[in-house]
């Protein structure tokens, strides 16, 4: 596993708690980022697969 695996499940994490806070005190704003982050994270976290692919 390289280093954008694990940035890139990390940002995701991070996104999916985004999301929820905003969700929870009801800012749209906050909720979006998040689910921004999170397939910024599925990208990212892509090219590491497609990276250690790669290296096989």
């Amino acid at each position: 596993m390289n280093k954008d695996r694990v940035k890139g499940s990390f940002k995701k994490f991070e996104g999916a708690i985004k999301e929820v806070a905003g969700k929870i005190v009801g800012d749209k704003e906050i909720e979006a980022k998040g689910k921004a982050e999170q397939i910024e994270g599925a990208a990212q976290n892509a090219v590491g697969v497609l990276k250690d692919s790669v290296k096989k």
